[in-house]
């Protein structure tokens, strides 16, 4: 009978409202419930409470009615939560690998420039080159605004130097690439062949590419292609190309054999002439002047 009127007072019965729908569910007023520890009347350490039978505590069907209500999470959320890790463990990992490869790039500690040569993009190593670059040289105007441009074959590379080709083959677009940049109108090439040895002389594919790559502005702005010092081999070695070249660049082709004829020809007052070119320059002035001097002796008259 206790038990009876306890569960009537925890669940007291209401009228259901017949003005509402069926299809909605019934409101229930929560019976107000004591949560302090004291044995006061309708506390949970109540003694009749704690005199309640075993059969009026089991409630594993509204257990497992109010488990069977609780929203958890079903196998597409998991799997939506897993994708979403994934992804966030991809997306750290691609970026330690992009970090790494900057650490790369930076370690490599070269210097890329990239060039637009015959309408083809090149990438050119500007470390590897570095102690080369003074083959070329802007040598100032004649005629108030055509370039003067020197190169100078004593800076080239020794041909028993590591990555040789390598090399070279980044100097050859260093070269094409700044004779573009510098030429706007005609212009002159000044080639200081003079003190340069045997193994620095660049090869007769360097030299027959070199005149294929130049673009055909360059070619038809050419007005003069001057050789200084000329050796034998430079003579042997354009002889070679003439058959690969027109015979209107041919006829640029001008050979000057000491510094004082080339002044004749354009200022020297911005031509850069290496110090190892002044040196031959002077060593043979004075081999022409002993010369002079001795030719003088011999012509002299013997005394009777």
């Amino acid at each position: 009978m206790d038990i009876h009127n306890r569960n009537k007072r925890l669940y007291p019965s209401s009228s259901a409202d017949t003005s509402v729908g069926s299809n909605q569910r019934r409101k229930l007023s929560a019976p107000p419930m004591n949560l302090s520890l004291e044995r006061s009347e309708g506390s949970l350490l109540s003694e009749d409470a704690l005199d309640t039978d075993d059969d009026a505590l089991d409630t594993g069907d509204d257990l497992d009615a109010s488990i069977d209500g609780i929203d958890t999470p079903d196998e597409a959320d998991s799997l939506e939560m897993n994708s979403e890790e994934a992804g966030l463990g991809a997306g750290a990992a691609s970026g330690d690998a992009a970090a790494e490869r900057r650490g790369e790039e930076k370690g490599d500690d070269r210097l890329w420039r990239s060039v637009v040569i015959g309408e083809q993009e090149h990438r050119i190593d500007m470390k590897c080159i570095q102690p080369y670059k003074k083959v070329i040289s802007h040598g100032g105007y004649y005629a108030e605004k055509n370039a003067i441009i020197v190169f100078a074959a004593c800076f080239l590379p020794d041909s028993d130097c590591e990555n040789y080709n390598y090399v070279m083959e980044n100097l050859f677009l260093y070269v094409i690439s700044t004779l573009e940049l510098m030429v706007a109108e005609d212009y002159m090439i000044v080639y200081l062949n003079g003190a340069t040895p045997r193994r620095r002389m660049p090869g007769f594919t360097w030299m027959k590419r070199c005149y294929q790559m130049i673009d055909r502005r360059l070619k038809k702005n050419l007005k003069m292609f001057i050789i200084v010092h000329p050796s034998w081999f430079i003579r042997t070695l354009l002889g070679l190309t003439r058959p690969f070249i027109s015979s209107k660049f041919s006829s640029k082709i001008k050979y000057v054999h000491s510094l004082q004829e080339l002044g004749e020809i354009i200022p020297m007052e911005y031509v850069h002439i290496p110090p190892s070119i002044m040196n031959l320059f002077e060593y043979f002035e004075r081999e022409i002047a002993s010369c002079s001097n001795l030719a003088d002796l011999n012509c002299k008259p013997k005394p009777d």
